[in-house]
């Protein structure tokens, strides 16, 4: 944990700089606009040398650059910045993911965003939320109703014809969906702010650090299918475990 601490800090002094400051950012390719800066090659740059330098035989999958020793026992997974849309328009939500495995079972994730200060993880002793260094443990809130939940997803684009349809389904059986907030959503999840997010289309480092952070704080993260959500795809993401199930059957039926 001192490690992904010191991680998480150094991550942030390189990308603050570059926050709202007409940073220039390149697509990466594909059908749609796939952004990246040089806030992200530079944080996960840092963040690898960070790790080199600690634990030299860890492997290492990032975003950005190509992986390091994957088949390692211990492996870290970053997204050195989750929600680049949000970062180059200015917006606050967005974060540094960070994750360790043992053998691909995730041990401790974290979410930081250093321009809020605010920090969440989830390890062996709980899920927590620190803000101007005051640390506390925090929970997710009983939702058991799909008609009292709050439901929320990055943006409908990633969803395929028929995700989207599924998503329509959920989305009419909740109180409330809002969109936008990427890995934002899932620690205002584990910190009781709002019951269920789905998504689409996400890779393992949009997902495996975040999964520490809600399942410690009581929640369930599965694929739309109950499945491993370690791999990343389709996401289901619950607070209460009784919704969980209640969503997963109008995304899977």
């Amino acid at each position: 944990m001192a490690l992904a601490h010191a991680l998480a800090d150094r991550a942030g002094a390189v990308i603050l700089p570059h926050f709202r400051s007409g940073v220039v950012a390149d697509h990466k390719g594909g059908a749609g606009f796939d952004p990246v800066t040089v806030a992200d090659r530079d944080a996960e740059a840092a963040i690898r040398q960070l790790l080199a330098e600690a634990y030299p035989s860890h492997g290492i999958i990032g975003e950005e650059f190509a992986d390091t020793r994957p088949e390692a026992e211990y492996c870290w997974i970053i997204d050195p910045i989750d929600g680049t849309r949000s970062f180059i328009m200015g917006q606050p939500l967005w974060g540094t993911l960070l994750g360790l495995t043992a053998g691909g079972t995730p041990l401790l994730g974290m979410m930081d965003q250093p321009y809020t200060r605010e920090r969440f993880w989830g390890c062996e002793t709980g899920s927590f939320f620190r803000r101007d260094g005051e640390t506390t443990s925090i929970k997710t809130r009983p939702c058991p109703s799909l008609g009292d939940a709050v439901l929320a997803t990055t943006s409908p684009d990633m969803f395929e014809a028929a995700e989207a349809e599924h998503f329509e389904r959920l989305s009419r059986a909740v109180r409330l969906r809002r969109f936008g907030g990427d890995c934002y959503n899932y620690c205002l999840l584990a910190l009781g702010q709002l019951d269920l997010v789905a998504e689409a289309g996400l890779k393992p480092f949009d997902i495996l650090p975040l999964i520490p952070i809600v399942e410690r704080a009581g929640g369930v993260v599965t694929t739309w299918d109950g499945g491993d959500a370690r791999g990343g795809g389709r996401i289901l993401a619950a607070g209460d475990p009784q919704l969980h199930a209640a969503a997963l059957s109008l995304l899977s039926g």
